[in-house]
């Protein structure tokens, strides 16, 4: 499905057809070692499920690029075991497909630089794609000279439909604007995290502050992607 022209969604990617690049953001790797240091016991199913849904996704497009979009990592003043280990671990997945791998920095991977160094990976605070730029959220771009589009993650978006006492969450893609240019907000694709409901939950980027939420497009991803409106429409459901 296209979510503007020339960007289509591809399951929790993005996938710019003519430049044949993925987009990704906020796997949070060592998200299961943080829990488990807090006693909370997850299996560690994360990077397995990454890896496949990321296999697939490129089997079907067959991209020349990836740029991971911020929040490679979970912890933010340390380093995990687990964090080496499966950050290497993509890098070289990545590397047998034959992409070349570009890291956006996100506001988790202050710490980012010491592991993706050991496979000569290079970390940038943005990407730039003709009038397409990706940034991770957390902060305002520092110039949007000739961006028509811009791309980031960071804030996690979902929404959660009711149905009588059941309530089930659901991962989205937003589109909307964010002075005068598209703003499309990428969903988490860590396995693990829900996201936040944007229907009720504060918002986290300072891009999304500063827009007018209800007027975004949600686009849901289940097991396949669906147009559900505007966030005001879906308010009154």
């Amino acid at each position: 499905m296209e979510i503007i022209s020339g960007v289509e969604i591809k399951d929790l990617a993005l996938y710019i057809k003519a430049d044949k690049t993925l987009i990704i953001g906020d796997l949070q790797l060592g998200y299961e070692e943080s829990l488990h240091k807090k006693g909370v016991l997850v299996p560690k199913f994360q990077f397995k499920d990454t890896i496949s849904r990321l296999q697939k996704i490129i089997k079907e497009n067959k991209p020349d690029k990836i740029i991971i979009n911020g929040d490679v990592k979970h912890e933010f003043g340390t380093i995990s075991e687990q964090e080496w280990r499966e950050i290497l671990h993509l890098i070289d997945f990545l590397r047998e497909k034959s992409l070349e791998i570009v890291f956006v920095k996100g506001n988790h991977d202050k710490i980012l630089e010491p592991i993706v160094k050991k496979r000569n990976v290079k970390i940038t605070p943005f990407a730039r794609i003709r009038d397409i730029l990706i940034i991770h959220g957390h902060e305002i771009p520092e110039s949007t000279r000739g961006v028509k589009t811009i791309i980031i993650g960071h804030e996690h978006p979902a929404i959660s439909l009711r149905d009588g006492s059941r309530v089930e969450t659901f991962k989205c893609f937003l589109k909307g604007e964010w002075k005068r240019k598209n703003l499309i907000v990428q969903p988490s694709f860590n396995p693990l995290a829900e996201g936040s409901d944007v229907l009720s939950e504060k918002l986290l980027s300072p891009l999304l502050a500063d827009s007018n939420i209800d007027n975004f497009e949600v686009f849901v991803v289940a097991d396949k992607t669906r147009y559900f409106g505007t966030v005001a429409k879906l308010r009154q459901v």
